[in-house]
């Protein structure tokens, strides 16, 4: 019997059996008996043969030659122990321990070595693939192609271009993804699909896994596999999978898997966002070179459509987030806090703001003598104006409470001015009460008057609240001083603390009031009044 041989990396990282009979084609195309991915080595690079005479190799014109032992040959024979190189790729001709086929039939023992050739994992270059992709669909008439190929392409460039307008459509990501997963099963002669995504850390996380009846299918892409795919950028088919120890052997037969293939999804950057796989249970060698070459070519679309559908979520959410902060920030506050990665995010921070509050003076007693209507309409115009009034100032409007505004400056994101701009919100806000009342009064409507306390310090700025209704907002002793502040301010007043005039940087026009006794406080407070 002879003596089963092997060609094995130098690092052991590849292994090929060398069965006897026919020449064993080495090279960089997939279709090749011994397939090894590398610069140096040519398209059809050299001939392995094994009979009775032993192991010969014969070189086929490659660009960068074949060696034995250090020494170029066209050929040579080669014995157990020897390196020999395809280029730059060296492999060692080792022997394996004779197998059990002297107990086997003739036939038995063919059968096993045509599996043991036919195993190999094939693996294709997926950028250098699309490129040759392109080009053949973008030739006239490629070498080569006959009639009948041209035609073959030609619909498949139309089925791709087909499914690259259906998958612009499906906006959210499980709708793409069930969308990739339809297409697969229409155009390729497959019995399951499985899509794989890639977490930030680089997790791989199954999406989607169903048969061809549309059922999730319980079952997982061999890692072994999807990590070669992601990690060395390739597309893989294995033409008889149970017999393929790089598959995962067991769990390929615990699924009755004959013949599988998986593409990397590549998108923009050459950033890889997943893997896509498909298998066949009932036939090997099911997969030609021709359906992963296609396979691929439909992969790098699913990655595009994936990429514009997680970037449009993230547009939408973004969105969503800046609408809900713009209830509560000024426009370009809101702008900024969407932008920034965790501003505003559950739970809270010490921090120091500028706490503003504004009330009507005899607001209750006013309501009492008006209609519902009118009360709630110019309420509203009031509310309105003091708003803007806030946001104009970069302030954040923190809520309403009745006919009171509370506002303030430092939380989220926090300014050197925020005392300034503080007062001159106070400031504006009492113009704007002016020209308010002036257009009342025109109306025949009530004017109205409002007091105003601002104070600063240290507090708690966090998202408060219960499951079912979370606000952001401010606690601490500078809200209670401002709000006291603003109970004790009369119509037109606006009183500041001692702490906010030491923070203001421009210079204000102000006087110095009497100290306030402040309802909760032992110590009375040093307040100045902002003349207006």
């Amino acid at each position: 019997m002879r003596m089963p041989y092997k060609l094995v990396g130098k690092q052991g990282a590849q292994g090929f059996q060398l069965p006897p009979g026919a020449p064993l084609v080495v090279g960089r195309a997939i279709g090749c008996d011994i397939p090894v991915v590398d610069q140096t080595v040519s398209r059809r690079h050299a001939e392995i043969t094994l009979d009775a005479d032993g192991v010969r190799v014969r070189d086929m014109g490659s660009s960068n030659g074949t060696f034995v032992n250090g020494a170029r040959v066209a050929a040579a024979a080669i014995a157990v122990g020897d390196v020999v190189a395809f280029g730059a790729m060296a492999f060692r001709l080792v022997h394996t321990d004779p197998p059990a086929a002297d107990t086997l039939a003739e036939g038995e023992a063919a059968t096993l070595a045509a599996m043991s050739r036919h195993a190999t994992l094939r693996e294709l270059p997926v950028d250098g693939m699309r490129a040759r992709f392109d080009s053949d669909f973008g030739t006239a008439n490629p070498p080569g192609d006959t009639l009948g190929e041209l035609d073959l392409n030609a619909r498949k460039l139309a089925t791709l271009l087909e499914v690259s307008k259906g998958l612009t459509r499906a906006v959210h990501i499980d709708h793409l993804l069930d969308k990739v997963a339809r297409y697969v099963f229409q155009i390729m002669d497959v019995d399951r699909v499985a899509i794989m995504l890639a977490e930030d850390d680089g997790t791989l996380v199954s999406r989607v896994s169903r048969d061809r009846q549309g059922t999730d299918a319980d079952r997982a892409v061999p890692q072994s596999i999807a990590r070669k795919v992601v990690d060395g950028r390739v597309a893989v088919v294995s033409d008889n999978a149970p017999e393929d120890g790089r598959f995962g052997g067991t769990s390929i037969i615990a699924q009755r898997v004959r013949s599988a293939m998986c593409a990397p999804l590549i998108g923009s950057e050459d950033r890889v966002l997943g893997v896509l796989y498909v298998d066949n249970l009932t036939t090997t060698h099911r997969f030609t070179d021709a359906d992963l070459e296609y396979l691929v070519a439909f992969a790098g679309i699913a990655a595009v459509s994936i990429e514009n559908s997680a970037f449009a979520e993230r547009i939408r959410r973004e969105a969503q987030v800046r609408g809900n902060y713009e209830r509560y920030f000024a426009p370009a506050l809101a702008a900024r806090i969407a932008e920034s990665k965790g501003a505003v995010r559950l739970g809270g921070t010490q921090t120091t703001v500028v706490v503003l509050f504004s009330d009507i003076r005899d607001f209750t007693a006013l309501s009492a003598a008006m209609a519902p209507d009118d009360t709630a309409l110019q309420l509203s115009e009031y509310l309105s104006a003091m708003v803007d009034c806030v946001f104009e100032q970069g302030g954040v409007l923190d809520k309403f409470i009745g006919d009171s505004v509370m506002a303030q400056w430092g939380a989220p994101i926090s300014g050197v001015d925020d005392a300034d701009r503080a007062v001159r919100a106070a400031l504006s806000m009492l113009k704007e009460l002016e020209r308010l009342n002036a257009k009342w009064r025109v109306e025949g409507r009530p004017t109205l008057q409002a007091g105003i306390g601002i104070d600063t310090g240290k507090v708690f700025a966090g998202n408060i609240g219960s499951e079912r209704r979370l606000e952001f907002t401010v606690i601490g002793d500078a809200v209670n001083t401002a709000a006291r502040l603003c109970a004790l301010a009369d119509g037109g007043d606006i009183l500041i603390t001692d702490a906010v005039r030491r923070e203001l940087r421009a210079p204000v026009e102000m006087h110095k009031s009497p100290p306030l006794a402040l309802k909760g406080t032992e110590d009375r407070v040093v307040v100045h009044r902002v003349t207006a």
